[in-house]
């Protein structure tokens, strides 16, 4: 009885110190934006959809860039950013500030991002794939997305694609 009584405060204090560190960022309060001046429409300015072409476990991790940008006259909130698999991270790269890296909803909590883009404003997202994260079952070819939920309702997913060797 003592041992189960243990266990279970444990358990509780885990589960309080999890939800602590797994809290949303409040930084930026965007209650106070006027929602008119919102719903503005993210683009990639460039490739969406990128090929690595054939990759080696054995050379580790590979990078790419995507630039989007804020291609209407409204502000756009990005607010969350994840991707569709545990081997790929992305960070979001806005002037000299950044954000993450984030990864799969799952394997971690997906905090709120809420960053402004105002219009005609830049950003890159940085992507990072590790053709090793799944062993030797992971060769052959994969196709991975970040995605980029938007108070828009629209999401942005950013796309690619490699064939993995040992």
């Amino acid at each position: 009885m003592k041992k189960n009584i243990i266990g279970i405060t444990v358990a509780v204090i885990a589960l309080s110190a999890a939800i602590f560190i797994a809290r949303p960022d409040s930084s930026v309060n965007t209650a106070s934006l006027p929602v008119n001046n919102m719903m503005g429409t993210l683009i990639v300015s460039g490739e969406k959809n990128y090929s690595f072409g054939s990759i080696s476990m054995a050379r580790g991790v590979v990078k790419r860039q995507f630039k989007i940008k804020n291609d209407s006259d409204k502000a756009v909130i990005i607010r969350k950013m994840y991707t569709s698999c545990m081997c790929t991270t992305a960070t979001l790269m806005k002037g000299s500030e950044q954000f993450g890296p984030f990864s799969m909803p799952g394997h971690g909590f997906v905090p709120t991002i809420n960053q402004i883009m105002g219009s005609g404003e830049e950003a890159v997202v940085e992507v990072v794939f590790d053709p090793a994260a799944h062993g030797p079952a992971g060769v052959g070819r994969i196709e991975r997305a970040i995605i980029l939920e938007t108070d828009s309702g629209k999401p942005l997913e950013l796309l690619f694609n490699a064939t993995v060797t040992p």
